[in-house]
C-alpha cells in the first residue's frame, strides 16, 4: 500500500515537474519575443531620429528661405513705388513739355 502511495506520489510529482518545465520554456519563449519586439522597436526609433533631424533641418532651410523671400519682396516694392513715382514725373514733364509746344503753336 505505502510502495503504491509512493508510486503515485512520484508520478504526481513527475507530471508537476513536467507541467513547471513546460511553463518555463513557453516563459523562456515569450521573453525571446519580446526581446525581438525591442529590438525591432529599437530600429523605428532609430529611423524616426533621422526623419526628425530632416524635419528641423527642412524647417531651418524653410525658415532662412523665407526671411530670404520676405527681404526680395521688400525691395520689389521698394522699387516697384520708385517706379511708380518716376512714371508720374516723367508723365507731368511730357505734359508740361506738350503744354509748352501747344502754347507755342498757338501764339
Amino acid at each position: 500500500q505505502k510502495v503504491l502511495l509512493l508510486d503515485n506520489e512520484i508520478v504526481f510529482n513527475e507530471a508537476v515537474i513536467e507541467e513547471r518545465e513546460q511553463g518555463i520554456q513557453e516563459i523562456q519563449q515569450q521573453i525571446g519575443e519580446v526581446n525581438e519586439i525591442f529590438k525591432d522597436l529599437a530600429v523605428l526609433v532609430h529611423e524616426q531620429g533621422t526623419m526628425i533631424d530632416d524635419i528641423g533641418t527642412h524647417i531651418e532651410n524653410s525658415r532662412a528661405a523665407t526671411i530670404q523671400a520676405k527681404s526680395q519682396l521688400a525691395k520689389a516694392a521698394k522699387t516697384q513705388r520708385s517706379n511708380s513715382s518716376l512714371t508720374c514725373l516723367l508723365m507731368v514733364i511730357f505734359g508740361i513739355v506738350i503744354l509748352i509746344v501747344v502754347i507755342l503753336l498757338v501764339v
